[in-house]
């Protein structure tokens, strides 16, 4: 009786550890496939659910090979509707034929959560994609409903990249852009509210680098005096905290704080050019070290405290055919042949990152200013331009990758300042240029796969 006892004991606690386990977050992966040496989806889904762990995955696409990989697996899976077919979603007949064409095949043999329309299209600025998200969501969401019992647990969402805030600002100030936060995000809002789905965001610290001097410590989660918010007296041990609590403030500035925030994209890349100091082995393993620990811990922000996020780690794999810096093609986990690129904790029986700072503790500084953005005084005068040799496709390229990267392309828009000349090279150049500058003037960003040069004159 006594070793019956001492058995249901240890299963007890055994049932309490696994459900302690189990009530976190969910955390998942970004699985890209801008490659030509990447292993077939079957392998990949194998890999996933016995090695690593991640419990979602999220897809840029409705690839039906990943769909198909995926069925039978348990893992939930996010698929992307490309910014392109928006418009045409808002047609109730387009929305049903979608759904019957790219969901009912595989769902619910492969679980899918989320269906995200579009990504990031306040930040590419096409106004028909952004006039069109809200009504495209509303007829998917009708078009799943019609469809039958067993696709009404799909929500359907939209990400967006963090240029969506008026200004620089403390997080307990942030607002949505003032041209934006009526028309666009309270009604999108209003749709997540209504339909219970959530939020979903792509907070980058890497990418927010040029506004916070360019303090990688404190963008990696490494221990730092951290920043003070005078307004709600809360300090912010790292930037993802940060960035968080505005997408919270805005939103509750709105009404809507009780909306669910997903984080669709976040990580950091191990592999830059020459002269990125930001990109790297170390970097990536304390950013997405911590970040791995922090989700599951559940430990929230200093506005949301023991909030969990639903969070999918960009990315997957390194991905040798993404066009851009080198950094572009080295933000994965794993290599092709499921080697870790560094150690991140990603692997269930892996070894573990060293972080000797768990990341959630801060020296508390009281009355230290937010840091402003500085430009190095070599770099202020250099400009980066196209070279005279680059083609217009190649520039074309450049130009969409630079504002798919948060530059404020507008003046190079309709009605924009700057919107003369209107050519490709006119354009690209302005740019090329932009983001040269966020990156804070480090030469390797002005490289665009050879097609850049640096220049002292002012364009």
């Amino acid at each position: 009786m006594k070793s019956l006892t001492s058995l249901q004991l240890f299963l007890l606690l055994s049932t309490t550890v696994f459900n302690l386990f189990s009530s976190t977050a969910a955390i998942g992966v970004n699985y890209g496939m801008v490659a030509d040496n990447l292993p077939s989806p079957t392998e990949v889904a194998n890999f996933i659910k016995t090695k690593t762990i991640f419990d979602s995955v999220k897809i840029f696409d409705t690839n039906p090979n990943v769909l198909r990989a995926f069925a039978n697996t348990g893992i939930t899976m996010t698929v992307t509707i490309p910014n392109g077919e928006i418009p045409n979603l808002a047609n109730e007949g387009v929305a049903s034929a979608w759904v019957n064409a790219n969901i009912q095949p595989f769902h619910p043999q492969t679980k899918i959560k989320y269906i995200s329309i579009g990504n990031e299209v306040v930040l590419l600025n096409n106004p028909a994609h952004i006039n069109g998200l809200v009504p495209a969501m509303t007829a998917l969401t009708e078009a799943l409903r019609k469809a039958g019992p067993q696709f009404q647990d799909i929500k359907v969402t939209s990400a967006h990249a963090l240029n969506m805030f008026q200004g620089l600002t403390v997080p307990s100030l942030a607002r949505f852009r003032f041209d934006l936060a009526e028309t666009f995000f309270k009604p999108v809002l209003q749709f997540h509210q209504q339909n219970k789905s959530p939020f979903m965001i792509n907070p980058y610290p890497y990418f927010e680098l040029n506004v916070m001097s360019n303090n990688i410590d404190y963008a990696v989660f490494r221990k730092t005096p951290g920043v003070f918010d005078p307004a709600s007296k809360k300090t912010y041990s790292n930037a993802l905290d940060s960035l968080l609590d505005k997408t919270y403030t805005a939103m509750s500035a709105l009404g809507f704080g009780d909306v669910d925030i997903v984080i669709g994209e976040t990580g950091w890349p191990s592999l830059g050019d020459p002269g990125n100091k930001a990109a790297g082995m170390d970097n990536a393993a304390s950013y997405n070290g911590h970040l791995i620990r922090k989700i599951v811990s559940g430990v929230g922000t200093p506005l949301m405290p023991n909030r969990k996020f639903e969070t999918y780690i960009f990315a997957l794999f390194n991905e040798n055919q993404k066009p851009g810096p080198l950094a572009e093609k080295n933000w994965g986990l794993f290599q092709p042949d499921f080697s870790p690129v560094y150690t991140s904790g990603a692997l269930r029986d892996g070894p573990q990152p060293n972080l000797s700072n768990p990341g959630f503790d801060v020296e508390v500084k009281p009355g230290q200013p937010l840091p402003k953005p500085v430009q190095p005084a070599d770099n202020a005068k250099k400009f980066c331009v196209p070279k005279p040799e680059a083609t217009d496709a190649q520039l074309q390229n450049n130009l969409d990758y630079a504002c798919g990267q948060g530059i404020d392309c507008r003046p190079i828009q309709a009605g924009g300042a700057c919107v003369e000349p209107a050519t490709v090279r006119s354009r690209a150049a302005f740019a090329m240029n932009s983001y040269f500058k966020s990156k804070l003037g480090v030469d390797s960003a002005c490289d665009f796969s050879g097609t850049g040069q640096l220049t002292t004159v002012d364009p």
